[in-house]
Order: structure tokens, then C-alpha cells, then sequence
């Protein structure tokens, strides 16, 4: 997966210099200095910057994608330089998601649930940002009922992997690394969007390339981010 702008493959690794390196800062207002003295939204860490957290050892043991810290003590992205520095999202360091990928049907006749995300309005897995403390099968249960009104907690999930995600808020410092896991159903089931979604639909995954085509003839776009997971569930065995 792509996780750097515009960085020359030979310079991501963090051990190679580049003394000119200059990373954009994507920081929102929200999350600068001045705003988070006023007020800390209830979706993110008050630290300005990583000096500030004091737990970075439990951090780095609880961590789906293992990262080293540098000699700042700020914590780097496991796959090397993004092009981008700051946070955009809810931690420095590593912010664990959670990514249910819910199939039904077999063969030709597969249809996969996605949602509509509302902050950049592609179709993505219904998944979202674990809760602190919560176990990841409990966060992937509770994303999907939220986002689509779907409930599964009597359903076994399979683990497909725990892996950085090429998401679009990732600097430096702050990246999203995922449990993606599969349910596999008979048939599909009512979904009705809700939360951050702004719509949820069942499209045809007899195949990567079927599901693509039926999301560009909706005039939609798949989330990049996304299609790697997509396709690994897609190819899983309990699926042929």
C-alpha cells in the first residue's frame, strides 16, 4: 500500500538522511495549540505534540503495527516518511481501527455492504476509530451496528490481519493501522445508514473487478484505502 507524498521510495526509510526534508503540516484548527487550550474535542488527546504523552511504552506494546520512537521521543510512521507532518487525527502515534467486512451470498452472486463515508463521501467499509480499552472484535460489532443498523454479535468473525491503512488523515506521527475482519452471511439483510455514514448498500463482489464497475456505474468511487482489504477478504478461501 502507498503511504507517502510525494517522498522518493529511496528516502522513506527513516534511517536514510535527508536533511532537506520539509513535511507539510496538515494539522486542522481544531487540533493547534490555541484550540486545544480552549477546548479538546471528545474524539481526540489534548497533547500539542508528542512530548506531551506519557505512556509511549504502553503504547508501543499495545501496538497492532510495531514503531520505534525517535531521539525526540516522538513516535514515526512504521512505513517511513508520509510528506506530511502534524496530526489530523485522534493520537500521535497509532490510532487503531476497526474494519468489518461483511459478505453475503457465494460465487457470482456476492454482494458486499459498504457504506457512504460522510467526511470525503466515497464507499468504504463500515469501520471507525476502537474505543479506549475495547477490544477489537467488540469495536468491530459495535462500527457495523452503528453505521448500518446491522447486528452481528452472535456471528464469529475470521481475523484477516492487522495492518497499517493509506488513510488520508496519516502524517509522520499519527497513522492508522486496522483489524480487519470477515463475516460471512447467507444472504443479505436490511442496512440502514446512520453515524457517519450517509448511505449503505449492498453491491455485487462476485469479484474485485464486478464491484468496482457496479460502484463507478452508481457514480461512486471506492475508498482507496480500502481496496486492499477488500480484496483480501474477496480472496479469502472461506469465500471460494
Amino acid at each position: 500500500m502507498q503511504h507517502t507524498t510525494n517522498v522518493p521510495a529511496n528516502l522513506r526509510d527513516w534511517t536514510v538522511s535527508w536533511p532537506e526534508y520539509a513535511p507539510v503540516d496538515i494539522t486542522p484548527e481544531e487540533l493547534l495549540a490555541q484550540a486545544l487550550d480552549r477546548e479538546v474535542p471528545f474524539w481526540a488527546e489534548g497533547a500539542v505534540t508528542p512530548d506531551a504523552v506519557t505512556d509511549w511504552a504502553q503504547r508501543q506494546a499495545a501496538a497492532l503495527v510495531p514503531f520505534q520512537l525517535d531521539d525526540r521521543g516522538w513516535p514515526l510512521h512504521p512505513a517511513g516518511r508520509t510528506g506530511r507532518t502534524g496530526r489530523n487525527l485522534g493520537k500521535w502515534g497509532e490510532n487503531q481501527a476497526a474494519d468489518p467486512i461483511v459478505i453475503a451470498g457465494t460465487g457470482s452472486d456476492r454482494r458486499i455492504l459498504l457504506i457512504t463515508r460522510d467526511d470525503i463521501g466515497v464507499e468504504a467499509i463500515p469501520g471507525g476509530m476502537v474505543d479506549d480499552g475495547e477490544p477489537a472484535p467488540a469495536a468491530l460489532v459495535r462500527e457495523l451496528r452503528e453505521e448500518t443498523g446491522v447486528d452481528l454479535s452472535d456471528h464469529k468473525p475470521i481475523i484477516l490481519g492487522r495492518d497499517l491503512v493509506d488513510d488520508w488523515r496519516q502524517t509522520d506521527h499519527a497513522w492508522v493501522a486496522s483489524t480487519s475482519a470477515l463475516y460471512i452471511l447467507p444472504a443479505t439483510v436490511t442496512a440502514t445508514a446512520a453515524d457517519d455514514a450517509l448511505d449503505a448498500n449492498w453491491y455485487p463482489a462476485g469479484s474485485m473487478a464486478a464491484l468496482e464497475t457496479a460502484i463507478a456505474a452508481a457514480g461512486r468511487t471506492l475508498y482507496a484505502a480500502h481496496r486492499p482489504l477488500i480484496a483480501r477478504a474477496l480472496a479469502h478461501p472461506a469465500q471460494q
